[in-house]
């Protein structure tokens, strides 16, 4: 098992190192930085040094192998760096230290403030807002599955079909904008939601209060995609397993219906659901850029697309570098899953 971890985390840095790879070939030095930083009025000198202050008078290998060191946990610098960049970790060494430290995304062209604080500030709104479209894909997908499955040939199984087809065809864009508009727009004063919204909302006189139901919209259209594939996997699983010898056993002990399919054929059906939601919660971490946008919600994906508009590259960089750590680590919590489950899969 430990060999098998190993095995899997060395593929997730390999993965990672060419993600720093391509964010730092995509986007270092592209357009001018110290117009960016500066704007239009940067005379000369203040260009020359905002060039040398994010090392743009080096070489290209030598930007790189720096804006490795910096975003790497283990990083070798000066004392002068550490003070300036603000570095947090464990330093040992002489003028030049060498420790273990969180990584250095940088500072936004815009703000000034560090990459990594900012994203730091967004990711929880998009975990909550990831982990809410998972509970309503998995809770709503499986009831769904198991209606198709237990009426098997009647229009209810016909409609949750026809349901889950659907989800899965319909971007999550164009749901986000149909949703929004009819249930945040049209029926407001019924459903009381807004077209957008963030998690906390500053009023004046009662200061910061939490509105969760701003939560609601994206979350839904978040989860229409992986609600649609678990009903279609709880469906199909549970037709297999209600075939089963140890069914017609547990019928012809005289168990009602409601028992033999929840208690025995649905939890012995889970497993290629427990699968899918595994792998979808890293997708939806990674996919609601969007949603996130269209309803406001000020998670990574609206901090990220808000960089775009203002040119911040920074701020890209560290976002597409933050989401696809945790898109890797997730899938290697999902590995270690599947070999303490099945000892088939460690010997793979």
């Amino acid at each position: 098992m430990i060999r098998y971890l190993i095995k899997k985390s060395i593929y997730g840095l390999l993965v990672m190192l060419g993600v720093v790879v391509a964010v730092f070939f995509l986007f270092q030095g592209f357009g001018d930085p110290s117009r960016l930083v500066m704007g239009q009025r940067a005379d000369a000198a203040t260009q020359e040094n905002i060039r040398k202050e994010l090392y743009l008078d080096q070489p290209r290998w030598k930007q790189f192998v720096l804006y490795l060191d910096d975003v790497s946990p283990i990083g070798v610098h000066s004392k002068e760096e550490i003070t300036a960049k603000g570095l947090k970790g464990f330093f040992v060494g002489g003028e030049t230290k060498i420790g273990l430290k969180w990584p250095y995304l940088r500072r936004s062209y815009q703000t000034k403030k560090e990459v990594g604080a900012l994203l730091m500030e967004a990711l929880p709104r998009t975990i909550l807002l990831a982990m809410a479209a998972m509970l309503i894909a998995t809770v709503s997908g499986v009831a769904l599955g198991v209606l198709a499955a237990v009426k098997r040939g009647t229009w209810m199984d016909s409609t949750a079909i026809f349901t889950s087809v659907l989800g899965i065809s319909a971007p999550s864009f164009f749901m986000g904008i149909v949703i929004a508009y009819i249930f945040g727009f049209v029926l407001s004063d019924y459903t009381g939601l807004h077209l957008t919204g963030n998690l906390y909302d500053t009023d004046a006189f009662a200061g910061r209060q939490l509105q969760l139901r701003n939560l609601i919209l994206p979350a839904i259209t978040l989860g229409i995609r992986p609600m649609a594939i678990i009903a279609q996997l709880t469906r199909g699983s549970l037709l297999d397993v209600l075939d089963q010898d140890y069914i017609r056993t547990a019928y012809a002990k005289g168990l009602s219906r409601s028992v033999v399919v929840w208690k025995h054929g649905l939890r012995n059906a889970l497993n290629p659901v427990i699968t899918a939601i595994t792998g979808w919660f890293a997708e939806l971490l990674a996919g609601a850029f969007f949603v996130e946008y269209i309803f406001g919600w000020k998670g990574i994906g609206k901090v990220t697309v808000d960089a775009l508009e203002l040119l911040d590259f920074p701020v890209v960089m560290g976002s597409v570098l933050v989401s696809s750590f945790f898109f890797i680590l997730i899938g290697l919590l999902a590995d270690a899953l599947y070999g303490l489950i099945d000892p088939r899969v460690r010997k793979a």
